[in-house]
């Protein structure tokens, strides 16, 4: 039974580890340039319009169009007099990997950026907007500001007015509408979507109550709606998203399929909208102090309740070290001590049980024939030499919810984006690649990145199995010599700050293991 258990918990960290690194969510796809996509087929219909009540209205493009930038110490941005939308965002205190200032929208996309209209065509993002507004650079002189743009035609009025504050990404945005028979605004088919990452969600999410939902173009077949406690809507990848959250009702949100990208918006009824805009990193403090649920969107899987004390735990003991390394190194510790006694305890049992396998050995050869037989000798065979069968294996399944809670700690959290360590650890979030790349021979990896980091955490896997006493078979025993192999090729390519918490946990495990093994062979002599 503890042979079992062991090879099960193994095998099942192993497939738990492995479906976040072959089957991860496949991120949300974004439109080719529109010149590009003319070429390659013919334009697809739009998307299930909303019903009206009245005539939609009818726009006539301009060629009259005005860029306005606005910039403050955190971002800079350009607004258009076309829709009165967002042209380009760009973040300055974060860098992409060729050291320029991270852009969370670099063009408008199939959707335009904060694009309404009557419908779920959002006509009204193509209309010609006028505005006296004039470039704004806010700072410690100049620490608020507002951008309006106004529109009519017909029966149809907009004015809409941005505000913003120095110091903030968080913009208010009021649309005052009138003549629609229905409001309709989109946060934008690309805005907030800078990388692609297979490990995590690309793509809508949305928040209804304290519920995180994030959507892949798989889900989408259908138009998803939702009308409950809707808090706000976003276009996420794993470290930074752009969202909007409504101050003023809204009916309901949808995310469809418009010519093969992930659309997401609200609809509301004409009249004054009033919602607060957020493009930015998903940095939790900051997020929290904005008091709008936006802290939501760092998603810590299903050990939620684990992780967020544990990124809280991280992020003081940075406070102290100032260096995400070494506070990864001292949370893997505190992580470990509180698992100190049962782990000892457990490897006694496991040392009681290889102690009596060759009893247990008689007994499985006398009894093959008679199931029900060998199971009570077993029974009464461990009541004599007092020995836990699954005791051994108990730690271990004690330690699973914390390792994947810590997981996710590391893999999602921004502030180990490009966080140095030491030597030739440049960046937490990213591989060890010091030895460059090698390529794969499934496709569908694409390669392996190459360190030494991960090398020797697979070094540190073979030397604790080889000190922990076993049950095993030889057969067996062969057997799982295999997991540090294929354990050490799966964290080729995982985060420096994963590999350096896996390694920290072996070390500490085979200090332990010396000095319970020492503490063993002492007690029999």
């Amino acid at each position: 039974m503890d042979r079992q258990a062991l090879i099960a918990i193994l095998l099942s960290a192993l497939v738990l580890i492995g479906y976040q690194f072959f089957f991860a969510p496949q991120p949300a796809q974004t439109p080719p340039p529109a010149v590009e996509k003319a070429a390659e087929k013919k334009p697809a219909p739009e998307a299930m319009p909303a019903p009206v009540t009245a005539a939609a209205v009818v726009i006539t493009p301009s060629a009259e169009e005005r860029e306005i930038r606005v910039e403050n110490d955190l971002f800079a941005a350009v607004f258009s007099t076309k829709g009165g939308t967002i042209k380009h965002w760009e973040l300055k205190k974060y860098k992409d990997k060729n050291n320029r200032d991270v852009v969370v929208l670099n063009k408008p996309g199939a959707v335009s950026a904060v694009g309404i209209g009557a419908n779920m065509s959002f006509e009204l993002s193509r209309a010609n907007f006028s505005s006296s507004s004039k470039d704004l650079k806010l700072g410690p002189d100049n620490k608020t500001g507002k951008l309006v743009f106004e529109y009519a035609k017909d029966s149809v009025t907009v004015r809409r007015i941005y505000s913003f504050h120095d110091g903030s990404y968080d913009v208010e945005l009021t649309d005052e509408v009138t003549g629609m028979p229905e409001y309709w605004i989109a946060i934008g088919s690309d805005f907030g979507m800078v990388e692609k990452d297979d490990t995590v969600h690309v793509g809508p999410a949305l928040l209804t109550g304290t519920d995180l939902k994030e959507l892949k173009s798989g889900d989408l077949k259908e138009p998803k709606v939702f009308k409950e406690n809707l808090r706000w809507i976003a276009q996420e990848d794993k470290y930074f998203f752009a969202a909007l959250a409504p101050v003023s009702p809204m009916e309901e949100a949808r995310v469809w399929l418009q010519n093969e990208v992930p659309v997401i918006a609200f609809k509301g009824k004409p009249g004054q909208n009033t919602f607060r805009l957020y493009a930015g990193p998903k940095e939790h403090d900051s997020l929290a102090a904005l008091n709008l649920g936006l802290e939501h969107v760092i998603d810590y899987g299903f050990f939620s309740i684990i992780a967020r004390p544990l990124f809280w735990v991280l992020k003081l003991f940075y406070g102290f070290v100032g260096n995400y390394g070494w506070a990864i190194i001292l949370l893997t510790i505190v992580v470990r001590v509180p698992f100190i006694p049962l782990i000892n305890k457990g490897q006694v049992s496991m040392k009681k049980m290889q102690d009596i396998q060759p009893k247990m050995n008689e007994v499985r050869e006398k009894f093959k024939n008679d199931p029900k037989r060998m199971q009570v000798e077993m029974s009464e065979l461990y009541k004599k030499h007092k020995v836990n069968p699954v005791g051994g294996c108990l730690p271990m399944l004690l330690q699973i919810p914390v390792f994947f809670a810590l997981y996710k700690v590391l893999l999602v959290s921004i502030e180990l984006r490009n966080a140095p360590f030491m030597l030739w650890i440049k960046d937490l979030s990213a591989p060890d690649t010091l030895f460059g790349h090698i390529p794969a021979m499934i496709p569908l990896i694409g390669g392996f990145a190459l360190g030494p980091l991960p090398i020797v955490m697979g070094i540190t896997m073979v030397i604790q199995q080889k000190m922990t006493p076993s049950t095993m078979d030889p057969k067996q025993a062969k057997m799982m010599m295999f997991m540090p192999v294929i354990f050490t090729f799966m964290f080729l390519n995982f985060a420096s700050g994963l590999v350096l918490y896996w390694l920290v946990n072996n070390i500490f495990g085979i200090v332990q293991q010396f000095q319970m093994n020492r503490k063993l062979a002492s007690q029999q002599t």
